[in-house]
């Protein structure tokens, strides 16, 4: 039997204390996919909520809409 691990033991959590850190870390989840490459508009990578922050069905049901 394998062991796989999905999170890294040295990630370094942040504290989500504010609307400008919250709305900073969206950004970057949102647009990472397009920085590295794979799309060209946040809301096509699959398997990110941007596409629920365009008005548009995400892969997930009950994602919740920070505004």
């Amino acid at each position: 039997m394998h062991n796989y691990q999905f999170w890294r033991h040295d990630n370094k959590p942040i504290e989500l204390w504010s609307n400008k850190v919250i709305d900073e870390k969206l950004d970057y989840l949102h647009n990472n996919p397009v920085n590295e490459g794979f799309v060209s508009k946040p809301e096509d990578y699959l398997y990110s909520s941007a596409s629920d922050y365009c008005g548009m069905k995400g892969l997930l049901d009950g994602v919740v809409i920070i505004l």
